[in-house]
């Protein structure tokens, strides 16, 4: 489908996919702290909660209950908000977006989110720690698709120039893929060290962590190659450069947070013990700040994620492979007069 009609298109689909990617965002945030709490068997029911329709269970039994049964309540509030949100979403796609795919890509975003809660309930029902890992990999993976909506069906995707052509246009589109693809990796990888068996091997651990370091390592990488490709050769790509830089203070903020996790769970690292006086605050895992800054962690990830997924797109759509040929470009003027 072509982008003529655009100035006839509906404004809907575009404010419904940017409210439900906001609206995805505080439910991982929350879903993370039902993670980092250990509140995910506070309510033993699903769909209902003590019994209760979801949401006819007592408003003042839930705020004036135990902290974790307020978190996996809140919860399950937030993904019924965010479902019926894809439903509204699919419905307004489906009457007035004319490109099929876009369509698709909205049930897509439905379907996800119905075997999201499915593995949630599932995760209840049987009390499996391997469920909730997975219920932490498909989260991060909707709010990704969430932002591709919000994205594709923006005034600026809609619009008609040009793109850009430019000698590294093709190597900015593919690192903004593969980056995108990174950071889910490394979102894979973070929901195996959250949800790791008790019993399992300390080598197993420490393998997993070294593989969570090593992408991080390769993600500083590929943003600071992609950022420094697009200030030098696509500056003029306001969004793109917007986005890109974004994407670097964010990883910023998540490396923070990262080796601030790992002190307040463990220790401070013996080869940092001498000049990092954390050693008061370390081994706190449970208490309020450790509680936050790990919850704090795992939604920055998904951030990351979903911004990454944006700039993918933006490189895609907005970055010519190649520049045209001389020849080409002489053969075009030579047409048009």
């Amino acid at each position: 489908m072509s982008d003529i009609g655009q100035n006839v298109r509906s404004p809907w689909p575009h404010r419904l996919a940017v409210v439900l990617a906001c609206a995805t965002f505080p439910l991982l945030w929350v879903g993370g702290l039902v993670t980092t709490t250990d509140a995910g068997m506070a309510v033993p029911d699903w769909p209902s909660t003590y019994g209760y329709n979801l949401f006819l269970y007592p408003w003042q039994s839930w705020l004036a209950g135990p902290w974790d049964l307020f978190v996996e309540h809140g919860h399950r509030l937030l993904a019924s908000s965010v479902g019926m949100l894809s439903i509204a979403l699919v419905v307004v796609l489906w009457r007035s977006e004319p490109r099929t795919w876009v369509r698709r890509l909205g049930f897509a975003a439905l379907a996800l989110v119905i075997f999201q809660g499915v593995l949630g309930g599932m995760r209840v029902l049987l009390d499996e720690r391997t469920l909730a890992m997975f219920h932490g990999c498909t989260g991060p993976l909707f709010f990704s698709v969430a932002v591709a909506l919000a994205v594709v069906t923006s005034s600026n995707w809609l619009s008609t120039d040009a793109p850009l052509a430019g000698p590294h246009s093709g190597q900015v589109r593919r690192l903004a893929v593969v980056t995108a693809i990174l950071f889910y990796l490394q979102l894979v990888f973070g929901a195996v060290l959250r949800h790791m068996p008790i019993e399992s091997q300390p080598a197993t651990f420490a393998l997993a962590v070294r593989f969570h370091l090593l992408l991080a390592g390769v993600l500083v990488l590929h943003v600071a190659m992609s950022t420094w490709l697009v200030i030098r050769h696509c500056r003029q790509n306001r969004p793109l450069l917007r986005l890109t830089l974004s994407l670097v203070g964010l990883l910023a903020v998540q490396l923070l947070l990262g080796a601030s996790t790992w002190v307040l769970k463990f220790s401070v690292p013996d080869w940092a013990a001498g000049w990092l006086p954390w050693n008061d605050f370390a081994n706190t895992a449970g208490g309020w700040l450790s509680t936050h800054i790990i919850t704090g962690h795992v939604a920055v990830g998904s951030l990351l994620l979903g911004t990454s997924v944006a700039t993918a797109l933006v490189a895609l759509r907005r970055l010519a492979t190649a520049a045209p040929s001389y020849r080409g470009a002489t053969s075009a003027m030579g047409a048009t007069t």
